[in-house]
């Protein structure tokens, strides 16, 4: 059957006004997506992707944005094909939500958190006449449970943050679809959601298409991602398109060294690498021209001289005694009280965990979202306070110790946390931010050795010492990461929490952080809890995995031996979410 064009982008750039001058964020970019067609936009944050899927759905700043040249032809389903770039404003409005429709990143802050949920999907059918006010609540409950929403009467009357990420996704991804869309824009829909959650999502897209016979722009900075809906794949490197190609032949014989680096900076399902490989070390040293880089026999062996060198790793950490160990440890939230504020009910956010912690270990904890795993790591704290259990570190047991006792240990403890810009205080240059529990806890004598000490971590991190000078608005969220790690380690800690602090970032900045925790692991010989969602990632960095559902611990391995043989079937889960597309 003769495939028909629904959408042609020619030729399009953007640029946007700063106060450091024209920016160009897309140049000359042209891209083609057929009727009933998923196109993946893959890039790094700042390759242009989200501007040219605004640029299609005219939602550019007027003040700051400017399309100096290109064409956006749309093929309307009553109008045939349109320049959407030459039409005025409320032609455009008749056109956004009704035929091309958006699903943005973060559910949360497209949500308008005073409205109930049923009531702004009733909005959209009614704005642009799909049902009458009278129909467009049975409207919207057949669209909740077309998107597979648990209890749609009750989604109906809930408001945004009764919701789970996952379940306002969904409840976007409804209203996206309510006035069936010829054209999806889907931007970056299941960035920091859980692999299980993202698989869903993944696979409900993949039904609305087929159902609907949409035609799909998905956007995300995860070629795995990509791989599982699209049938071909555009790879995007400041503001340019690099590569175009079906899925298949981007896996197994990408073109330009930016696509082979985006592939192999995620960890592997398989072997491990003692160091994750970076995008500048393939844009330095590309390739041959025409070719997938596959591990060679050099690359083998020293997968297998690393894998002896963790075997004995192993055998030095496990001989010795534990460095901290948790027994009994219980922490829940009160979610009813009496009138007179008597607590009667309870949520066991962690109930009755205990495991041991081996210095110079990296000990992985993995599972979904509500699963108490960022509970367990702030009780360990003691950020948050436990019911019941033993915190024991080096003989003192932590949960019982006061709040001055407490104070003196601090420095031993640190933790990243996932969001790096609200670790951060906005109006607070980061060298300051890296110096202030250094003078709070006495680190070093006065603030000039201090100063020193953070110019010097500030390299540690792959920083510069001017960047002590800036403040968290002017880094990216990769270097916003570094410096949460820079100040975690300026207390000179034996013990760091990793809490999912890598799962908001690029994969290629993803692999850089992966890299330095690793690196810094060694150089100050610390012990690390990393959290994630992300089997992948945890498996990658983990000597032991533990794996947490609904409070308690379920399973724990040794991490490869875990991988490769789970033994409960929510950890079968896990990993069978991880993206693969089955090319790897």
């Amino acid at each position: 059957m003769e495939k028909k064009t629904l959408l042609s982008i020619e030729n399009l750039s953007v640029e946007f006004s700063t106060d450091e001058g024209l920016v160009k964020a897309v140049e000359g970019v042209s891209l083609t997506l057929d009727k009933g067609q998923t196109l993946g936009i893959v890039g790094e944050s700042g390759s242009g992707k989200s501007v040219t899927a605004l640029a299609v759905m005219r939602l550019l700043s007027r003040s700051t944005a400017r399309i100096t040249s290109g064409h956006i032809w749309f093929d309307h389903p009553n109008k045939g094909i349109t320049d959407l770039l030459s039409i005025d404003e409320q032609q455009m409005q008749h056109i956004r939500g009704n035929h091309i429709s958006m699903i943005f990143q973060e559910p949360m802050t497209s949500l308008n958190p005073v409205k109930r949920c049923g009531k702004q999907v009733m909005e959209s059918l009614v704005w642009h006449r799909k049902a009458k006010p009278a129909e467009a609540r049975q409207k919207v409950l057949d669209l909740f449970r077309e998107v597979k929403l648990p209890s749609p009467e009750k989604a109906v009357k809930a408001w945004p943050h009764e919701l789970s990420g996952g379940q306002r996704q969904r409840v976007m991804i409804a209203m996206a679809i309510a006035c069936n869309p010829s054209l999806l824009i889907a931007d970056e829909p299941t960035t920091a959601l859980d692999v299980t959650v993202q698989k869903s999502i993944i696979e409900l897209m993949n039904t609305l298409q087929q159902d609907h016979n949409m035609g799909i722009i998905f956007i995300s900075h995860d070629l795995g991602v990509v791989g599982q809906i699209a049938s071909h794949a555009s790879v995007m490197l400041e503001g340019k398109v690099v590569e175009f190609d079906t899925i298949r032949s981007i896996f197994t014989a990408a073109k330009h060294p930016y696509t082979r680096a985006l592939l192999a900076c995620r960890p592997g399902l398989k072997g491990r690498m003692e160091k994750l490989p970076v995008v500048k070390d393939f844009l330095e040293a590309p390739a041959a021209e025409g070719s997938q880089k596959e591990p060679g026999e050099s690359e083998t062996a020293k997968e297998l001289s690393f894998s002896g060198k963790r075997k004995k790793n192993h055998e030095r950490i496990y001989s010795q005694k534990p460095v901290l160990e948790i027994s009994g440890l219980k922490t829940f939230f009160v979610t009813r009280k009496t009138f007179l504020g008597k607590a009667v009910e309870h949520y066991k956010a962690v109930d009755n965990v205990s495991f041991s912690v081996y210095k110079g270990e990296t000990l992985g904890l993995v599972g979904e979202s509500g699963c108490g795993k960022t509970t367990l790591g702030r009780s360990l704290m003691r950020l948050v306070e436990p019911k019941e259990g033993q915190i024991i570190y080096k003989g003192t047991n932590l949960a019982s110790l006061s709040d001055s006792a407490l104070r003196r240990l601090r420095p031993k403890f640190q933790i990243i946390f996932q969001d790096p810009y609200s670790s951060l205080t906005p109006g607070l240059m980061v060298g300051k931010s890296i110096m202030e529990p250094m003078r709070v806890h006495k680190i070093l004598s006065n603030d000039g050795q201090r100063k020193e000490k953070v110019m010097e971590l500030l390299k540690k991190v792959n920083l510069e010492e001017r960047h002590f000078y800036r403040y968290p608005h002017e880094f990216s969220g990769g270097q916003r990461q570094r410096i949460c790690i820079a100040r975690a380690i300026a207390l000179q800690p034996e013990f760091i929490i990793c809490d999912e602090s890598v799962s908001a970032l690029d994969v290629s900045v993803q692999a850089q952080v992966l890299n330095l925790l690793n690196a810094l692991k060694e150089a100050f010989d610390l012990t690390y809890i990393f959290i994630s969602h992300d089997l992948s990632v945890v498996k990658y960095m983990a000597d032991r995995i533990m794996v947490m559902k609904d409070g308690q611990m379920i399973e724990t391995g040794e991490a490869d031996h875990l991988y490769a043989h789970p033994a409960h079937a929510y950890t079968k889960k896990l990993i069978e979410a991880v993206p693969n597309p089955g090319f790897w």
